[in-house]
């Protein structure tokens, strides 16, 4: 969820931030980039399978157990000029989706590792060859930032639910166990994870319909943004408690400390390919 930058103009892309139009052609994949192999295709919306878990499916985790938490996740399809833009320059448009992309898919497998009751993707934009199976697929509603955050929640009637950008690819189930582990959500009726940079990389509610009344009107981009949604939690009477504050991938510099912190992901391994080519065209490719 992602970093607020300290101006009031929205941010292009992750939780937080305000998304512009569809535009430019499909970046070269971050698997391939990296020499990695895409994960296999999960279910976009509409598909009658649902992927390998339909909707109402408790989705276990690796060891097979489940939680009653909903694991929602809001992203953006990885196009060149429409994420990651606060890294170009140094990173030439291609390489910037690219990451997007590494990251995205890091944000998934880790999802995919935690015992969840479902697990959705809130996407704008089309599923790719990122999207690995197990994951129920709604579009984003149109509007501002903390509209589609609002809207997020609206499918989950069924206990409570986190939501998570892509833009932390150092997260793991570990990070995210706290709100689902037995007893989380006891005597608590939200989770925050801040960011760094003053916003939150992660959201949880006990009773997401509540959302819109929680969320909308949350000014993002700013370095209070996390400041402010906490206090709209506790002047609601929530109790609040706190995941582990992480730092979200916006500019060049993050991009280097979140890899180092995370050296054998996706994310880690795109960027030490572009080690050195930052910037490089399309033809100099």
């Amino acid at each position: 969820m992602n970093r607020p930058h300290r101006r009031p103009a929205p941010r292009p892309d992750g939780v937080g931030r305000a998304t512009p139009p569809h535009a430019g052609p499909s970046a070269p994949s971050a698997f391939a980039s990296a020499g990695r192999p895409p994960p296999a295709q999960g279910a976009a919306a509409g598909d009658p399978t649902g992927g390998e878990h339909a909707i109402g499916h408790r989705a276990a985790g690796p060891d097979g157990a489940t939680s009653g938490v909903t694991l929602l996740v809001i992203a953006k399809e990885p196009v060149p000029g429409r994420v990651k833009t606060r890294l170009t320059p140094p990173y030439a448009p291609w390489q910037a989706a690219a990451l997007a992309e590494a990251a995205l898919a890091d944000t998934l497998d880790a999802v995919l590792r935690t015992p969840a009751r479902r697990r959705v993707l809130v996407l704008d934009g089309a599923p790719g060859r990122w999207l690995p199976p197990g994951f129920e697929v709604v579009p984003q509603v149109a509007g501002r930032l903390d509209e589609r955050l609002a809207a997020a929640f609206a499918g989950c009637h069924d206990g409570p639910a986190l939501l998570i950008g892509m833009d932390t690819p150092q997260v793991t189930p570990e990070l995210l166990a706290p709100a689902l582990a037995p007893g989380g959500w006891d005597d608590c009726d939200a989770w925050i994870g801040p960011a760094a940079d003053g916003g939150f990389w992660a959201l949880g509610l006990a009773g997401p319909t509540l959302a819109p009344g929680l969320i909308r009107g949350v000014p993002m981009s700013t370095d209070r943004t996390g400041e402010i949604q906490r206090r709209r939690l506790t002047d609601a009477g929530l109790r609040v408690r706190d995941l582990q504050t992480l730092r979200d991938v916006d500019t060049a510099a993050d991009a280097a400390e979140v890899a180092s912190a995370a050296p054998d992901s996706h994310f880690a391994a795109a960027l030490a390919r572009f080690a050195g080519s930052a910037g490089l065209t399309d033809a100099a490719r």
